[in-house]
């Protein structure tokens, strides 16, 4: 058998029969190279245990942490989740540099210099292979994919929306409708997971589903809902964002909240309680979030995964925060 530091880019190159610019290009998490084409050569690197040697800064334990810049509707979450790393980072001494992008070759050009990275929003399986082929941890703050062997932190979307389902059945609501606008939002679909289940288990409850664009659609979706002789008396919102042209329609056609109806959020962002009436949501933990991703980042740093090592997910518990949207409906 090859001796593992003899194994070099050429080698892999030989071993799938393409060249080295391509090879290197895939290995670097770089575009030009078609999924079916990158996962047999990782394949191939894997099965001849290529491991490329990384250029650490002479601060050996700086570490990148990169947020996908095209995700608007977690903007305030992802500064927070800032602020929690950049924190935790001064007080232990540890050098952090912010990046926002979605370009996989900049997260691969990061990975040749830095101990560690921190991946926050979607960014694409390519990019995580290529970072990943260069032995350099990662730990991804958000989702991942089913079963994906990536270290992660993440918030607890499903355990939210059963708590609410719970908390608004308990004060007497029985028609509920959660208010999901784009059906475009992993989270939100886990938040009214969540809350169906709760629902379908209460006698009596009924939940809609109430779907449109985000702009202007809440009307006329709600119209809708009502012609089919629905009138909920709580809406749960995917987001507090949702939650305020909700709360402003619903106003502006003269009900009272919460004597009328009663409005939950998701996120407990700065402007949940600055409307009238302040908003019942659910609090995202951001800051502790992103201290616990460091910290996981720090421990895989100082002690690497094994290759039959399980992937870790770390999750944070969101909390409940009651205002004055919310009310007890009698049954």
């Amino acid at each position: 058998m090859r001796p593992k530091n003899k194994v070099t880019i050429q080698t892999v190159a030989d071993a799938v029969g393409l060249s080295k610019y391509a090879v290197s290009r895939s290995l670097a998490g770089k575009s030009g190279v078609s999924e079916e084409t990158r996962r047999r050569i990782a394949d191939a690197a894997k099965s001849l245990g290529y491991a490329k040697a990384i250029t650490r800064p002479n601060a050996a334990r700086d570490i990148a942490v990169v947020f996908y810049d095209q995700d608007p509707v977690n903007s305030e979450l992802n500064i927070q989740m800032q602020a929690g790393i950049q924190q935790e980072a001064e007080r232990i001494g540890v050098g952090v540099r912010i990046r926002w992008t979605h370009s996989e070759e900049i997260v691969g050009e990061l990975a040749d210099t830095f101990a560690g990275l921190i991946l926050v929003g979607p960014h694409s399986p390519a990019a995580v292979a290529g970072v990943s082929l260069k032995g350099v941890p990662i730990v991804r703050l958000g989702f991942t994919t089913p079963l994906e062997q990536v270290d992660s932190v993440c918030g607890t979307d499903h355990e939210s929306g059963q708590a609410i389902g719970k908390y608004l059945t308990s004060l007497g609501h029985r028609s509920i409708a959660f208010v999901f606008g784009r059906p475009i939002y992993r989270g939100r679909h886990d938040r009214y997971c969540g809350i169906r289940e709760v629902v379908e288990q209460t006698d009596g409850a009924e939940l809609t589903l109430m779907q449109f664009e985000e702009e202007s659609g809440f009307a006329d979706a709600l119209q809708k809902v009502k012609s089919k002789g629905v009138s909920p008396t709580a809406f749960f919102c995917g987001h507090d964002g949702l939650a305020l042209t909700v709360v402003s329609e619903l106003l502006g056609q003269g009900y009272k909240i919460p004597e009328d109806v009663s409005v939950v959020g998701f996120g407990d962002f700065s402007a949940a309680s600055q409307i009238s009436p302040a908003l019942t949501t659910v609090k995202q933990e951001g800051r502790e979030m992103g201290i616990a991703a460091l910290q996981l980042l720090l421990s895989r740093i100082a002690r690497p995964r094994e290759e039959d090592q399980p992937a870790r997910m770390v999750r944070v518990i969101s909390r409940l925060i009651e205002r004055r949207s919310v009310a007890p409906r009698s049954v």
